[in-house]
């Protein structure tokens, strides 16, 4: 059983800057990439944020580049996206996901609950 959790969601100012942190616990061998994700208020589908794999390269969206930074720590099993220069349209559940193995042969994609994160201006 493996779980993902989240913390560092909440209302900010727009200009301000938050943290989210993601933490993988369960049954892990070993995790492939880990990023987030976010999926605002009406809108069906979840947009990759940003992206980091187990060598450490990243991908951000072209809206967040500059301003969101995506670091791991894989001796805790944890990712963290740093946020800064926020602004309105950041508004959205950010969702964590992993792909992790339990054995080292196979992958499986997994999501936390997700956090809301509100910008005000």
């Amino acid at each position: 059983q493996v779980r993902l959790v989240e913390s560092g969601g909440g209302l900010v100012q727009a200009g301000r800057s938050l943290r989210l942190t993601c933490a993988a616990s369960g049954s892990i061998f070993r995790i492939s990439a880990m990023g987030w994700y976010r999926q605002a208020q009406g809108q069906q589908q979840r947009d990759l944020v940003a992206v980091i794999r187990s060598g450490g390269t990243t991908n951000y969206a072209d809206s967040v580049k500059d301003r969101f930074a995506i670091s791991r720590d894989n001796a805790k099993n944890t990712v963290t996206l740093q946020m800064n220069s926020l602004k309105p349209e950041d508004t959205a559940v950010y969702y964590c996901n992993a792909a992790i193995s339990d054995n080292g042969l196979r992958y499986r994609n997994y999501w936390g609950q997700g956090t809301q994160v509100t910008v005000s201006s």
